[in-house]
C-alpha cells in the first residue's frame, strides 16, 4: 500500500474550497471535501489509477477527478509514496507552475 504525502499548496487548496463553498453551504462544503478526500485514499491501493495530465502528457502528473474538481498528483515508485501536488477547479486553466512541489 501507498503512502500519501500532502504538499502545503495542496492542503491549502483544500482550505480555500471548504471556505468558498462554505460561504453558502457549510454542509456541502463538507460533503465536498469529503468526496476529495475519499477519492485520495483510493490511491494509496491504485497510485497510477488516475489519467496523465492531457495538458503536460510528458510529465510524470497524473490528476483524478472528483466533482468539480481535479486532483493533480505524481507517483514516486521508489519511495511507494502519493504525492499530491494541488487540486483545481475543473473549469481552470492548469499551468505549468501549479505543478511545483
Amino acid at each position: 500500500m501507498a503512502e500519501l504525502r500532502w504538499t502545503e499548496r495542496a492542503l491549502s487548496d483544500l482550505e480555500d474550497i471548504y471556505d468558498f463553498i462554505a460561504s453558502g453551504s457549510a454542509v456541502y462544503a463538507r460533503y465536498t471535501i469529503q468526496d476529495l478526500l475519499t477519492s485520495v485514499e483510493t490511491l494509496k491501493m491504485f497510485p497510477e489509477s488516475g489519467r496523465h495530465l492531457p495538458e503536460f502528457p510528458e510529465l510524470p502528473y497524473r490528476e483524478l477527478i472528483s466533482g468539480n474538481y481535479r486532483t493533480i498528483y505524481r507517483f514516486d515508485n521508489e519511495r511507494n509514496t502519493v504525492i499530491i501536488i494541488t487540486i483545481v477547479h475543473g473549469s481552470r486553466l492548469l499551468k505549468e507552475t501549479y505543478l511545483s512541489e
